[in-house]
């Protein structure tokens, strides 16, 4: 893979995983677009590289409610941090069945299909759509909510299909607090990614060679700059009511997806 191709894709990969507008589907148009060559293999390892950037600035931008929330939970005591994370943890079990069960059957998904990936697209602006009428509350996100979002998070991995836009969505969907809603959705994928990249890496999976270190390296830096600066972008747009033009944009992309194939 070459710079300019490493750092596009890097670029998306940062603004799509932060925006309600689904970056594995992007990063699918995206190889598309781009007529990426890459392996299988070489491509796993671009993806996960790219999405271990946007985990690290995850933790960069909420970096003092997770220091906060890690003191907290270390006096082990049932205070609002303790069951914060306990909320995090009920709302991975859905994705990590789905990833550990039939993780064959979703990469079946990712194979370039992108009548596939704008019909999901199409999918996640209707839910933005119907979230962005939702009014503004101060409802915190409940043990039920965090299982319910869960739900959403597993169906998200399918490509197009937005893992940030589907469970802020849901979120708000169910009466939560906009910005509890975006800052839950942002803190509940980081032990997925974590947890995903350990078991490529020991099950040996990834494959990452001396001629490729380059364009990781670049898609890695691009990546997190624009993570950085989405993650920040999103958090004050939803809590603006700004989803709409998100659903805009998906519709749009979505059957231009569908037209290009």
């Amino acid at each position: 893979m070459d710079i300019v191709t490493a750092g596009v894709l890097g670029v998306i990969q940062g603004l799509t995983e932060f925006l309600p507008v689904s970056s594995s589907g992007h990063l699918e148009l995206g190889k598309a677009l781009l007529s990426d060559t890459s392996i299988p293999e070489e491509s796993l390892s671009f993806t996960v590289v790219l999405h271990f950037a946007t985990a690290l600035s995850t933790i960069v931008v909420f970096r003092k409610d997770i220091m906060l929330l890690i003191q907290e939970i270390l006096t082990f005591k049932w205070n609002t941090s303790m069951q914060f994370a306990v909320k995090i943890i009920l709302s991975m079990i859905p994705a990590v069945i789905i990833g550990l069960c039939f993780e064959e059957q979703l990469e079946q998904f990712f194979s370039g299909s992108l009548v596939f990936v704008g019909s999901m697209l199409i999918l996640t602006a209707l839910l933005l759509a119907l979230a962005s009428r939702a009014k503004k509350t101060q409802k915190p996100v409940t043990f039920k909510d965090s299982c319910i979002i869960g739900l959403a998070q597993a169906v998200a991995m399918l490509p197009g299909i937005s893992r940030s836009g589907s469970t802020i969505a849901t979120s708000v969907l169910l009466g939560n607090d906009k910005t509890n809603a975006a800052r839950f959705s942002f803190l509940m994928v980081l032990p997925l990614i974590f947890g995903k990249i350990a078991k490529d890496l020991i099950s040996g999976d990834l494959d990452f060679t001396p001629a490729d270190s380059t364009g990781l390296v670049v898609g890695f830096i691009t990546a997190f700059l624009t993570g950085v600066l989405a993650c920040r972008l999103m958090i004050r747009w939803v809590k603006n009511s700004k989803l709409i033009y998100f659903s805009y944009y998906c519709f749009v992309v979505g059957f231009l997806a569908i037209a290009l194939s």
